[in-house]
């Protein structure tokens, strides 16, 4: 299995094209737009020359990860001699269906479909193809050339086989990969974002501030990274979106994301992607006020 190819060019896609191209997979980068295409690349580009300067990599290393990327606008065209697809399209049942819909006719009988999914039910997803046993999930971790976690979720469907072929594949990544089953969330975001959630309610009901609230996750707990930090790091769309699913899938209230969240979401402050979250990064400056204005 050396050619993969990957669906969509965005934060997740990029980093998953980057690790499989870096371990000598031949990789077909599909994105339906060209602008994005070119930004993943830009993207791909810019890591491996930060692990250029940082000696992990040589320049002959960066230049063959880079010759091992392929780009495509056509889905058809770009999955038409895939061993593996992972499909890292924005997490939106309806989008992902109608893109598994399309791989199943595309590609080749032996084609396995993996998703990247962090919290849309596998079996679901298989439901909509004709190889339920060859459907499987594939959740990396952000950033995904760095961190070392592969959740790999089977379906109620998913086959031995296909399950130990991904394993295998997610250790050559230089990945440890840990299986679990199809549940919403899975094991990361089922334990991540109800925390995220009840800082996010924290702040919402006036306990303490965002930088409070952080500083004292990372010096009392060790996370590297504070959790209202980190969900805008996630981006607090997808954080929303998890939730939501989460919420649905158990019908359990304390999965019902923060009104707070779901404010920020709607007035357009994402988080890092769009300069503003918990905090705002067009000025690189903490910014509680963008929170705090939701709160009045």
């Amino acid at each position: 299995m050396k050619n993969v190819a990957v669906i969509g060019a965005g934060t997740m896609g990029n980093g998953i094209a980057h690790t499989f191209a870096q371990s000598g997979f031949k990789v077909q980068l599909i994105d339906i737009n060209e602008e994005s295409l070119k930004r993943g690349i830009a993207t791909i580009t810019k890591n491996l020359d930060r692990m250029v300067a940082k000696e992990k990599i040589s320049e002959v290393d960066k230049t063959e990860t880079l010759n091992n990327i392929t780009t495509f606008t056509n889905i058809t065209e770009g999955v038409k001699y895939a061993s593996l697809v992972v499909e890292a399209a924005t997490e939106n049942i309806d989008l992902k269906l109608n893109i598994f819909k399309q791989l199943d006719e595309a590609c080749s009988e032996d084609t396995i479909l993996a998703t990247n999914t962090s919290s849309i039910s596998i079996t679901q997803i298989a439901s909509v193809t004709s190889r339920p046993e060859k459907v499987i999930g594939m959740h990396f971790m952000n950033p995904v050339p760095i961190m070392k976690l592969v959740e790999i979720i089977r379906g109620y469907n998913t086959s031995d086989e296909v399950t130990n072929t991904i394993m295998e594949m997610s250790i050559t990544l230089g990945k440890n990969p840990v299986e679990v089953n199809d549940y919403p969330g899975f094991v990361a975001n089922r334990i991540l974002m109800p925390m995220l959630n009840e800082s996010i309610e924290t702040l919402y009901n006036g306990v303490a501030g965002v930088t409070e609230i952080d500083t004292v996750m990372k010096l009392g707990m060790a996370h590297p990274m504070g959790p209202l930090q980190l969900a805008d790091f996630i981006g607090l769309d997808v954080c929303l979106s998890i939730l939501n699913v989460m919420y649905n899938g158990f019908k359990n209230p304390k999965y019902a994301p923060c009104p707070l969240l779901v404010n920020m979401v709607n007035a357009g402050k994402l988080g890092v992607k769009s300069g503003e979250g918990f905090y705002d990064y067009s000025e690189s400056r903490k910014a509680e006020k963008v929170a705090q204005q939701f709160l009045k």
